[in-house]
């Protein structure tokens, strides 16, 4: 795992009305103070890849549908410098995500319905000076292939 990404698994409390999911919660290892919630609709088969940030952590949340995540570690004085992590997230395998600044990520939508993206982050966006710096999702510094893998 790239230093400094955590992984909660989220946990349903079902009853016989439906169920509840605390997704952030203050005292969680995987938790930053929020300042801002989006959230993000992404059509099938699209890939939003990649980006990253200098200061903002972000803690993402897949409520809808499911996405492949792809994370690259850009920051050369980290331990997993030039490291890839993939994970699946979605409604069949309910976890938040922590990212923090410095590592590249993006995402591809899998199946045949919309992904629903949360992400929380402890930074307020600002237009004027957007803390967001761009990487095409094909570029050869990090060498991912996003086609499905037929086994």
């Amino acid at each position: 795992m790239i230093s400094g990404v955590k992984l909660k698994p989220i946990k349903l409390w079902p009853d016989d009305r439906g169920w509840l999911a605390e997704i952030a919660k203050q005292g969680d290892d995987a938790f930053v103070s929020i300042k801002q919630t989006n959230l993000t609709m992404t059509y099938p088969g699209v890939i939003k890849a990649f980006h990253w940030h200098r200061k903002q952590t972000d803690m993402w949340f897949v409520a809808q549908g499911a996405v492949q995540v792809v994370l690259y570690d850009l920051r050369a004085n980290s331990p997993t410098f030039k490291k890839t992590d993939v994970y699946y997230l979605g409604e069949d395998n309910r976890q938040m995500l922590l990212i923090p600044p410095g590592v590249a990520h993006g995402y591809r939508v899998l199946g045949v319905k919309p992904a629903l993206l949360f992400y929380h982050t402890d930074q307020v966006y600002d237009a004027a000076n957007p803390d967001e710096e761009r990487i095409d999702y094909n570029d050869p510094r990090i060498g991912f292939d996003w086609t499905t893998k037929f086994r």
